[in-house]
C-alpha cells in the first residue's frame, strides 16, 4: 500500500497532497485522494485530522478546491483528507449508467451484494484503509484526534460513519457536521436506489446501519457533537431527498437539545458549493473546539 504523489500544490502555508495507491479495499483499484496539512504540522508536533465526503459525482477535489476549508484549517493546525466518492475503474456492469449510483456515488458503505461486494466497500476505505496507510507513511496526523464532515451524500456518510463509531463503542470521531445530508436515506429516492443496489437485503439492511435518522434514535444519552446546515432553496430538500426534518426530530425525541445536536436552516441558499464555502469556515471552527480539546 505504498503511497505515490501526484501532485503538491502550497495553500495557505501548508501544502495540498495528491496521493495515489492501491486499495485493497476497493479490491485492488488504484484510489486516489487528496490530504492537506497545514504548515505547523512536524513529526513533533502531530496534527488532528479532520475528513471530508463529497457528494453524488464528485471526486477528491471537490471539497479541496472549492469547499473554502483550507484556511481555516491552516489557521487551526488541523489536517484534512478528501478520500473519493466511489471505486473507480472496476468494470461492473452498470456502474456508470446513471449519475446516483456507481461511479462517483459509492455512499460510504459496505456492499453486501455479490455483484458489487468486491470493490464498493467506501465504509472500510475511509475509517479503515486511508488512515492506515497514512499513519504507514509516517505523515505528522495524531490518529487519536479525527473528526469528520461532508456534504450531501457525503454528509450522509459522514453522520452515518460518526453515529455509528458512537454506538459501537469506537468513537473514532469526536464531532460531525454535514451540508445538507442525505439524513434519512431510507425513505428517500436516492437512498433507495443505492440499498437496494449495493445491499443483499435493501433498504431493510440498510436501515440500522446506514440512516442517521434511525442510528440517532438509538443513542440514548451516549454525548454527541453534530451541526448540520442546509438551505432552504435546495431543490434537493425541497424534492424529499435530504428529509433534514425527520433527523432533527428523531434526536429531539431521543433527548439531544441545540447544543449537542444543531440544525440550521440557512435561508434561501442551494445545494451548491457556494453554499458550502459560505458555512465551510463555521464547520472547520466547530470541529476544532472538539479536535483541539
Amino acid at each position: 500500500m505504498s503511497l505515490e504523489q501526484v501532485s503538491v500544490n502550497k495553500a495557505f502555508d501548508g501544502q495540498l497532497v495528491k496521493y495515489k495507491f492501491k486499495s485493497a479495499a476497493l479490491g485492488g483499484l488504484d484510489a486516489n485522494f487528496n490530504l492537506f496539512l497545514p504548515g505547523n504540522a512536524a513529526e513533533g508536533n502531530k496534527v488532528p485530522l479532520l475528513t471530508y465526503l463529497a457528494g453524488l459525482t464528485c471526486t477528491e477535489d471537490n471539497g479541496a478546491q472549492k469547499g473554502h476549508f483550507l484556511g481555516p484549517a491552516s489557521q487551526e493546525g488541523i489536517a484534512i483528507l478528501f478520500p473519493d466518492t466511489s471505486p473507480r475503474g472496476a468494470g461492473v456492469e452498470g456502474e456508470t449508467d446513471s449519475w446516483d449510483f456507481g461511479v462517483g456515488a459509492g455512499f460510504y458503505l459496505n456492499a453486501t451484494h455479490p455483484k458489487w461486494a468486491k470493490h464498493y466497500n467506501m465504509l472500510t476505505h475511509v475509517t479503515l484503509e486511508l488512515p492506515q496507510v497514512l499513519e504507514t507513511a509516517g505523515l505528522p496526523i495524531d490518529f487519536k484526534r479525527q473528526s469528520i464532515f461532508g456534504h450531501s451524500m457525503g454528509g450522509h456518510g459522514a453522520l452515518t460513519l460518526y453515529l455509528s463509531s458512537v454506538l459501537n463503542g469506537t468513537k473514532q470521531y469526536r464531532s460531525v457536521s454535514a451540508f445538507a445530508p442525505i439524513a434519512n436515506p431510507v425513505n428517500c429516492p436516492w437512498g433507495q436506489k443505492a440499498f437496494g443496489g449495493y445491499l443483499q437485503g435493501g433498504v431493510d439492511e440498510a436501515r440500522d446501519r446506514y440512516d442517521a435518522t434511525e442510528l440517532v434514535k438509538k443513542l440514548g444519552k451516549e454525548p454527541v457533537h453534530v451541526l448540520v446546515d442546509y438551505g432552504t432553496a435546495d431543490n434537493f430538500y425541497k424534492s424529499g431527498q435530504l428529509l433534514p426534518e425527520n433527523f432533527l426530530k428523531a434526536a429531539r425525541d431521543t433527548g439531544y437539545d441545540e447544543v449537542q445536536v444543531r440544525v440550521r436552516a440557512q435561508e434561501g441558499y442551494d445545494h451548491s458549493y457556494y453554499f458550502i464555502s459560505t458555512f465551510g469556515a463555521d464547520h472547520v471552527h466547530f470541529h476544532a473546539n472538539f479536535l483541539k480539546a
